[in-house]
């Protein structure tokens, strides 16, 4: 990326040091003896110094007062505090270098935290489990956030150094030859990345470039000021390096909804169109995705290819959160606002999208939340049973495996993979794992406490009935939990979940992904019963159909028509069986 303003870069001579510093008076750069960098015009430090070679490490000296990691830097081998290393994207020779991506409908997600993802806990571990992955049916792998963070295991929403891959995983070639590898297998690969905030320790930037923060804050510590043209750039460049240098196949931006913009053009079009500009030159399927509560609709398009401003899709949290109550009945925090009629919670979010498009929310003090959505595609929405946040929001990180019976689980499953919406698996999921994911992290001293004192406030009921056996995130135990047992998977009820797992997923990509192309809502409805239908057009001009009982009892359906020809489940008569699914398509 030659056109890029941040972070060290490697010329015919040396390294070009750069260092937007507006607040500083004079940045040197540390390297076996100080150089100074020349000042420029709006805050920018710089200086190309001969024989700086890749492999060099340096950090800058602000004001002859503080020793600061280049906020850009590609890699920290020796943690956020430590020195930055100068890397040479351009040493590494791939393998799948005719890899072009792949359509957007074609998408199954699975999401996955590297360190917990193997018992090694690296990026070449993860190599040994593609294949698996390709197995089952998934054509995604979308990973946690790598940004930086401190100490050795974080979930990663706490990343400092945007540019830099943590080094608790392996070294930036060693992610490379993962993405490449993927690749070769024909797996997209997906990387969350965090544009609200920064973390709590290790983040500098308040001392030289105080304006980087807004007058404002995120539930996570202080927003980001994109009004500001040098602000803005550090976080689209980012984005492109990711996608550009490591070729990433999209993005999912994390909680959009806490990025503070007050009257301005926002960021997230013009990252859009920066990076649609990217995948036009490069000729590659790139795929951008976010997380956003308000659930605004006119920030999606998933047909808009290459990206021109908009997003393919929207993890959708209501889809979620309405199986969750139906599945277990729980209804504290945000689930309160679907415990009224959970089950037609979940027929509206099959049959419109989301379930909030416009509606008073109790769980935000009554405020209306979201638009009408019924006029996007259905691929404009992932939708999931679990995820990190799901799980992890939990004061045990139990799964639904833990909290549901197998035969409510598999028909969720049987919906989730084979309705319109790009369905994600939470690593495992595939073959119901109830290994925990719950939060943790690895800081130390007051930082410690006050996450410690934080998830008290939180989850103060648990630590009254359970005390010390609620988990405590900074003790390296509750990582080591959350470590996926890969010979689980083997076990009599996981080798049957992985199955029927796989069976669902080649209905999905025979019978379903061929006809995704122009698809549409159509209708669903649910009855107090159990009985749930649905009906989308497919792009073919034929109509994919739902019929299921989500109840523990048979139900009698007088008006069953079962004309269509059957892709998954038996036949159904007047009669349904408890938690059963069927599938079928009709002649358009």
């Amino acid at each position: 990326m030659s056109g890029r303003h941040f972070g060290a870069k490697l010329t015919a001579q040396g390294t070009l040091f750069r260092l937007w510093a507006p607040a500083a008076r004079r940045v040197d750069v540390l390297l076996d003896q100080p150089c100074p960098l020349r000042c420029g015009e709006d805050g920018w430090f710089a200086a190309d110094i001969p024989g700086a070679k890749a492999g060099t490490r340096y950090k800058f000296r602000i004001d002859d007062e503080i020793d600061v990691p280049d906020p850009a830097s590609a890699f920290q081998p020796d943690d956020v505090s430590g020195p930055s290393e100068v890397i040479d994207h351009a040493a590494y020779r791939w393998r799948a270098s005719h890899w072009r991506g792949r359509p957007w409908h074609e998408t199954v997600l699975l999401e996955a935290h590297v360190g917990a993802f193997t018992r090694e806990g690296t990026y070449r571990a993860m190599i040994d489990r593609l294949d698996h992955l390709v197995a089952t049916g998934i054509t995604a792998l979308e990973l946690l956030p790598l940004a930086d963070f401190a100490g050795s295991r974080n979930w990663g929403y706490d990343g400092v150094l945007w540019y830099a891959p943590d080094s608790a995983y392996g070294r930036p070639d060693d992610l490379k030859e993962l993405i490449d590898q993927a690749h070769l297998r024909g797996l997209m690969v997906f990387l969350d990345v965090v544009y609200n905030h920064l973390g709590p320790e290790g983040n500098y930037l308040a001392r030289y470039a105080p304006n980087f923060f807004a007058d404002a804050q995120t539930p996570w510590g202080s927003a980001i000021d994109y009004r500001l043209p040098q602000v803005r750039a550090f976080a689209i460049e980012n984005a492109l390096y990711w996608l550009d240098e490591y070729r990433f196949d999209g993005l999912r931006l994390d909680a959009v909804h806490s990025i503070v913009e007050p009257g301005e053009i926002s960021m997230l079009g013009d990252l859009s169109v920066a990076v649609g500009e990217f995948a036009a030159r490069s000729g590659r399927h790139i795929h951008l995705v976010l997380e956003n509560d308000a659930n605004c609709v006119n920030m999606l398009d998933p047909g808009q290819d290459p990206p021109g401003g908009n997003y393919r899709a929207q993890w959708n949290d209501d889809y979620h959160h309405a199986w969750h109550v139906w599945l277990t009945g729980e209804t504290q925090g945000y689930y309160r606002d679907y415990q009224r009629s959970p089950l037609r919670n979940i027929a509206r979010a099959l049959g419109s999208g989301f379930v909030y498009q416009g509606e008073p929310s109790e769980h935000r003090g009554g405020k209306p939340r979201g638009q009408p959505s019924f006029g996007l595609a259905p691929t404009a929405f992932v939708n999931f049973l679990q995820n990190h946040d799901q799980i992890g929001n939990r004061a045990f990180g139990e799964r639904l495996e833990g909290l549901v019976g197998a035969d409510a689980i598999e028909a969720a499953l049987a919906i989730t993979l084979l309705a319109p919406g790009i369905p994600m698996l939470f690593m495992g999921e595939e073959w119901g794992s109830k290994q925990p994911f719950p939060f943790f992290c690895d800081f130390r001293g007051d930082l410690a406490d006050a996450v410690r004192q934080g998830r008290r406030r939180e989850y103060g009921w648990a630590y009254e009935k359970y005390g010390d056996e609620v988990p405590d995130p900074l003790d390296i135990s509750t990582f080591q939990s959350a470590i996926l047992d890969w010979d689980a998977a083997n076990e009599g009820a996981a080798h049957h979940r992985l199955a029927l797992v796989r069976d669902l997923l080649a209905v999905r990509r025979r019978e379903v992904v061929p006809r995704l192309a122009n698809a549409a809502f159509d209708e669903a409805h649910a009855a107090d019963n159990g009985l749930l239908t649905a009906r989308w057009r497919l792009g073919d001009g034929t109509r994919l159909v739902l019929r299921a009982n989500l109840s523990t009892s048979e139900i009698t359906d007088q008006a069953c028509d079962a004309t269509g020809v059957g892709i998954c489940g038996n036949p159904p008569g007047e009669v349904l069986r408890p938690w059963s699914v069927y599938w079928c398509l009709e002649p358009r």
